[in-house]
């Protein structure tokens, strides 16, 4: 069987439109996004908030993050699946041995950062930024051990740094790079002068990027596109709302499926495709 790596890297090198990697956070929320892109992200940002409740400045373990990228592949195995590694958990003996589990479950990619601890969001102020040759190191022992998987190098630098640490990625094997919070369409021009691999695009709703249409980004050269949380947003928004509306009925609850409502039909419909998915593959 065809590793999900090695098909994504054939996709890199064959294809030049990339379908965009949506922000999941759980089997659920991955559940409602299949259906838009065969390309699913699991978001360090998603799950810290999700499985915490708490934010995203390094409380994620590593074995969390892989039970549940597990979990996710078990119902959406035909879904090319991104996972944030953050920095690999601290040291490179982890971050080798993530990357073996996350590779035999069948993920595609894994993101690799440059951030050094307490990590924050990509688009949150105050980041600290491991040395290169740090980072190098790392980014290379993941590299060595991977097999089919591909690797994305990403870099959370500002100003000037950007542009020599994308050039030093870009002579390692990773497949894809990313500058998170990148802060303008000139800086995107820029990198993408600096190096020959694929960059991918974060876009995160009030983040530090310029909001750009998908057709924008496609004519200025970006090769893969990422939403990282549309979802988790759309459900705080809507379950405020829900709770808003449940007392502000005195209880009662509303249902009318023909103008969008969700009852247990429909939530029931969507998982049970998942058992539909799973017995094909088996």
């Amino acid at each position: 069987m065809t590793h999900p790596g090695y098909r994504l890297r054939q996709e890199l090198a064959e294809k030049t439109v990339i379908e965009p990697f949506l922000g999941i956070y759980d089997c659920f929320s991955a559940s409602i996004a299949a259906p838009y892109s065969a390309n699913l992200f699991l978001s360090g940002f998603g799950f810290s908030a999700s499985y915490y409740g708490l934010p995203d400045i390094g409380f994620v373990s590593w074995a969390d993050m892989v039970q549940v990228a597990w979990r996710i592949r078990q119902v959406l195995p035909g879904h090319t699946l991104l996972v944030d590694i953050d920095d690999g958990y601290v040291d490179v003996h982890t971050a080798r041995y993530v990357v073996g589990q996350l590779e035999h479950m069948g993920v595609a990619m894994v993101m690799l950062e440059d951030q050094a601890r307490p990590r924050r969001c990509g688009h949150a102020d105050g980041k600290q930024i491991l040395p290169l040759p740090e980072y190098l190191a790392k980014l290379n022992a993941v590299l060595e051990c991977r097999g089919d998987m591909c690797v994305l190098a990403r870099t959370d630098a500002s100003g000037e740094d950007i542009f020599r640490r994308v050039e030093a990625m870009s002579m390692t094997n990773a497949d894809v790079l990313l500058v998170d919070g990148i802060d303008s369409v000139e800086t995107m021009v820029k990198v993408l002068g600096c190096t020959d691999k694929p960059l991918l695009f974060n876009q995160i709703a009030g983040g530090k990027s310029p909001r750009l249409s998908i057709s924008e980004l496609r004519a200025l050269g970006v090769r893969l596109i990422q939403y990282s949380t549309p979802l988790l947003f759309a459900a705080q928004r809507a379950m405020e709302d829900a709770m808003k509306t449940l007392f502000a009925d005195d209880g009662l609850l509303s249902y009318d499926p023909a103008g969008g409502s969700i009852g247990v039909a429909e939530c029931s419909a969507l998982l049970e495709s998942n058992i539909r998915q799973c017995s094909a593959r088996s």
